[in-house]
Order: structure tokens, then sequence, then C-alpha cells
């Protein structure tokens, strides 16, 4: 196994401390392709079980997070109505480290350097398990998609089109 399937990051360790059971899974990083549909490709699984995390900022609430299936967009109206917002967008990549501890390609809705509000897509619940980031680049947590949704305090929601 590669140095990184036993490396904790921080998602993983506050998943130990929440008690939560999941697995960390390796995948070769593609830095000319960091989507999810290359990810899904290397973990031998269907798009709709992986995850993505984006961070947006609203007019009125600030910074929050959208954890939505791999092949989707968030859909920035049902974005702004569920969290009481009139106008969201995503934030700039490069706002990204400074705000999460994460970079593009690696960002976990889970263990980020302060914790935001988190909406997930419902279809997350439609899975036995999901993979989403574990903080990293090439690696991916699979685990319970209730266990998910319970360590990032998130609430279920429409936010594609």
């Amino acid at each position: 196994m590669s140095d990184k399937s036993t490396k904790k990051t921080n998602a993983a360790r506050q998943l130990d401390r929440f008690g939560i059971s999941y697995e960390l899974i390796p995948y070769e990083v593609d830095e000319n392709d960091l989507g999810a549909a290359h990810i899904a490709a290397q973990l031998g699984q269907p798009i709709e079980r992986l995850f993505k995390t984006l961070v947006l900022r609203g007019d009125r609430t600030g910074l929050f997070v959208c954890v939505i299936p791999g092949a989707e967009e968030v859909d920035l109206k049902k974005a702004a109505k569920a969290t009481g917002n009139k106008k969201v967008e995503m934030i700039h990549v490069k706002e990204l480290l400074p705000l999460t501890g994460y970079i593009r390609g690696g960002c976990s809705p889970i263990g980020m350097k302060k914790p935001l509000p988190t909406w997930f897509h419902q279809s997350v619940m439609d899975y036995d398990t999901v993979y989403c980031s574990a903080g990293q680049r090439g690696l991916q947590f699979r685990l319970a998609p209730a266990d998910l949704v319970a360590a990032a305090r998130g609430t279920l929601c429409d936010l594609i089109a």
C-alpha cells in the first residue's frame, strides 16, 4: 500500500475523534485533471457516488460549503435559497487554502481550519457508502453517508439543477 493510505489527514483525525468508521482510498493524481470523473475512474466507482466539496460565499451569511455529486454543478440560486442568502458565488481558488487549509482537488467537508456551515445534496443518502476527499490530493474517504453528513454537521437539500 502507498504511504498516503496510512498517513492521517486532519479530516481523518476528526473522524477518529468522532468514532466514525471509514476507509482511506489512495488514487493516482493527475495534476492536469483534478476533476471528479478522473477520480471516479481511478477508484473504479460510478461518479454519482463521488461527492465534491465546494466553498461559496453568501452576501448575508458569508462562507459556507456545498457537497454535491461529482458530475454535477451547484445551482447558485438553490444554494442561495437553502442558505438564506440573496446572492452566492464560488470563492476564488486562491482563497481556498487560507480559508480552509485545503487545496483545490483535496478539499474535504471535514477538518477545515474553521468549521463552516455545510449543505449536502440530498442524493448523498441514496448510497450505502460514498466517497469524498480525505483532505489531500490522491486520497479519498469511503464511508456511510449518514456518518459523513453527521461529521460535517451538514444539512440535506437540493443543490443542483
